[in-house]
């Protein structure tokens, strides 16, 4: 791996950590206005409503992200399959066609012989 190659990584994992981490928030903030509209919660109760939704909503967010990955896995296992079978009977047309040029070739050259 280059350095190129090195720096596009690093700035991905940057972006990704970014993303999560802005997700993250908002997760934290949307529990503490829920909690926040709660009446009679002590700190400690807000405390764990709040951990337990982020929790929750990262939880969820795996299962979603699992499935999609797993759905794009399948998907291109898919469109491998078909690009080879179609490679395939590419090649068998192509070789039957150079077949049929062949003999076409070889009738007009025992043709003008004669």
């Amino acid at each position: 791996m280059d350095a190129k190659d090195e720096v596009m990584r690093g700035l991905t994992d940057l972006e990704d950590y970014l993303y999560w981490d802005a997700y993250r928030r908002a997760a934290q903030d949307r529990a503490a206005d829920f909690a926040a509209r709660v009446p009679g919660l002590s700190e400690g109760q807000r405390a764990d409503i709040e951990w337990w939704y982020v929790e929750e909503q990262i939880r969820a967010s795996r299962t979603i992200a699992d499935h999609v990955t797993d759905q794009i896995a399948m998907m291109e296992a898919r469109h491998t399959e078909r690009y080879t079978r179609l490679r395939r009977k590419a090649c068998v047309a192509l070789t039957l066609l150079a077949g049929v040029v062949l003999i076409l070739c070889v009738s007009l050259v025992l043709a003008t012989m004669d």
